[in-house]
């Protein structure tokens, strides 16, 4: 008798095979689903906002060239994520999946450090979004009138935002619903090589969270399939879109000395008023702070908002300080997410003759151990890149303290573990998922 793991048939008629209560209404469709995890991307806001990452440490090529290959990775790795919460598609992402891929003795510790590592990522990811999008809007005042953006009114506004978008984030999954239907149609070191390899922040910083539709699994219809269809789709999509709109700004970099000191404090907002004009260019430059927005929206819907809230906007205050601090700190959400999966992704490969593993709908079938690999090694060297300073020489103002934040967050998780965790933290709380007969139910269409 062969037996098929029932998270497959996980959805409204047949919760009761897997010993769930259902909680929150099913609200979003297939387009709301495909729609969210675009706008999380937000290839539209994202790349204007992050362009001069990549400008700066490599040029236009790097630029390019950067989102080509990068937007590939992330497709081995979105792709890696889909197979797993499709398998598990629960609201607890790649955090609930970690309870099923690791030998139950090791799951407590696993589980706990991945959540630590997941969690900081989100909560820098909110903030940064939301600090892109303070600078977005200052940037467009500035494009209009004789003002230049300053940190204290870039934090005050950032602030602000967060507080708005945790008030709309806290509205009912409905009222949700309706706001994220419509985010899809509206978004999109010293030497040559390190320095094109330090242009990958823009991508890796965008491209990431991919296990962010599974956060809304409970309000989805038919999550096993519609989460990782969704998660490939939108990686493919934004891959696409964002290096055509990089080729694009890059195509009118007349004056690059000059678009990289403009006084809109972003070179894509100076390419904008460049091509378009004041008018023109300030509404196309609006309609780019509108997704991005959508994006913080999208990031912040993922998460528990009180806590995110107030974590984000204590990181933003750093940059009255200094700017350069915080944008290095905010660049540390790319590797604390994209390690919390390949961490689960790797212990899949490793424990995958000790814990039993039955594919949910969407399978890469014989090609999941390449594009496991693939994914863990690419993440653990674009993580290690990512983490130095961006130009040399180092000094206290430019040094990149992401991974003195990491690896201060990460001693703080492990310090609490050996006093306190350890034994009564036991892992993710889950109904323990059921296997069924494959005769008693129907085939999925």
């Amino acid at each position: 008798m062969t037996f098929k793991q029932v998270s497959i048939l996980y959805d409204d008629q047949d919760e009761s095979y897997i010993d769930l209560v259902k909680e929150l209404r099913r609200e979003f469709s297939a387009w709301s689903t495909i729609s969210y995890a675009i706008s999380i991307l937000g290839i539209l806001g994202s790349v204007p906002a992050t362009l001069g990452a990549p400008l700066a440490a490599g040029g236009p090529a790097t630029a390019v060239w950067c989102w080509a290959l990068g937007s590939l990775m992330a497709l081995a790795i979105g792709s890696s994520v889909a197979e797993l919460v499709s398998a598990y598609p629960t609201a607890g992402g790649m955090y609930f999946v970690a309870k099923y891929v690791v030998p139950p003795p090791q799951v407590p510790l696993f589980a706990w450090m991945q959540g630590w590592s997941n969690l900081l990522g989100q909560t820098a990811g909110v903030a940064s979004v939301t600090y892109t999008v303070s600078q977005m809007v200052l940037a467009g005042v500035s494009m209009n009138y004789s003002y230049s953006p300053t940190p204290v009114h870039t934090v005050v506004l950032a602030i602000f935002l967060l507080i708005l978008l945790g008030l709309v984030c806290s509205r009912s999954t409905k009222t949700l619903h309706r706001i994220v239907f419509w985010f899809a149609p509206i978004n999109s070191y010293g030497s040559k090589l390190f320095s094109f390899l330090l242009g990958f922040i823009s991508v890796a910083w965008t491209m990431t969270d991919y296990d962010g539709t599974t956060h809304m699994s409970e309000e989805t219809h038919d999550a096993a399939t519609l989460g990782p269809r969704a998660i490939q789709t939108a990686v493919i999509i934004s891959g696409f879109l964002g290096w055509i709109l990089t080729v694009c700004l890059c195509r009118h970099l007349t004056d690059f000395d000059a678009i990289m000191n403009s006084s809109t404090g972003l070179p894509a907002a100076q390419i904008f008023l460049n091509v378009a004009g004041p008018s023109v260019g300030s509404l196309m430059w609006a309609m780019a702070i509108l997704v991005q927005s959508f994006t913080a929206c999208s990031a912040m819907l993922a998460d528990t908002l009180i806590f995110v809230v107030i974590f984000s906007i204590l990181l933003t205050t750093i940059a009255l300080a200094s700017t350069k601090t915080a944008t290095t700190i905010f660049s540390i959400t790319a590797p604390a997410l994209d390690l919390s999966y390949v961490a689960v992704i790797l212990a899949h490969r490793l424990y995958r003759h000790r814990v039993p593993f039955v594919a949910g709908p969407f399978t890469l079938g014989k090609w999941t151990p390449v594009v496991n690999w693939v994914s863990v090694f690419w993440v653990l060297f674009i993580s290690t890149v990512l983490f130095f300073p961006p130009s040399v020489p180092v000094t206290w103002e430019n040094m990149n303290y992401g991974f003195g934040v990491g690896s201060g967050i990460a001693l703080f998780a492990w310090l609490w573990w050996r006093v306190d965790a350890n034994g009564k933290y036991t892992g993710p709380r889950t109904a323990d998922f059921q296997s069924i007969p494959q005769s008693d139910y129907d085939p999925l269409e």
